[in-house]
């Protein structure tokens, strides 16, 4: 085997946006994410709910014809 074929991991400290930092192995010298498991809305359970009527009922004013009944294939 070829020597110096495969790269070399080392232990690194990433950075969050939100201050929060942890370690991980990489063949980077540095690292610098914008989530992470302490501020993702998914793990720290302040997930936005999209208000789907609200857009449902947005398109159809939007895009409303005139014609209350749906007009028949033939």
């Amino acid at each position: 085997m070829k020597p110096n074929l495969h790269p070399m991991y080392h232990t690194i400290t990433a950075h969050c946006q939100c201050g929060n930092s942890f370690e991980t192995r990489t063949t980077a010298a540095t690292l610098s994410v914008e989530v992470c498991a302490q501020c993702h809305p998914y793990f720290t359970g302040k997930q936005r709910l999209m208000d789907t009527a609200g857009r449902v009922d947005r398109f159809r004013r939007k895009y409303a014809t005139g014609a209350s009944e749906p007009v028949a294939k033939t």
